[in-house]
């Protein structure tokens, strides 16, 4: 069984930076196409970036582009997502989803391993 663990979350004034990591365990993390997910109360589960197995695509969703940078070390069976220039409306929980059989631009169905999120706050 693969049991995924987010960190890094918190409370940041808009335009500053967090850096979410997930820590992956039970099997290594090469197996798993990887992904960060976000919800905001009211709405839908949203892709935020996708990594391959091993690192060399990555794809973000265009609410993000320019300001997140999706990375992984196999080594060390992490991933992280550095999120800079921070805005209110990234205020969600952000969850941290493994898959063997997914693609980079999957909705949230398509993934068999959550972690159990870690909230991030944006204040204004």
């Amino acid at each position: 069984q693969v049991q995924l663990v987010e960190s890094g979350g918190g409370l940041v004034q808009a335009g500053g930076s967090l850096r979410l990591s997930c820590g992956v365990s039970g099997r290594p993390s090469n197996n798993y196409v990887m992904s960060w997910f976000r919800q905001a109360p009211g709405k839908d589960r949203t892709l935020v970036a996708a990594i391959s197995r091993r690192g060399y695509n990555v794809r973000y969703a265009d609410f993000v582009k320019g300001r997140v940078t999706i990375s992984r070390d196999n080594t060390k069976n992490t991933m992280n997502l550095q999120m800079n220039t921070l805005k209110p409306e990234d205020t969600a929980v952000y969850y941290c989803a493994a898959s063997t059989e997914v693609a980079l631009d999957d909705s949230s169905g398509a993934y068999e391993y959550w972690g159990q999120g870690t909230q991030v706050t944006v204040s204004s």
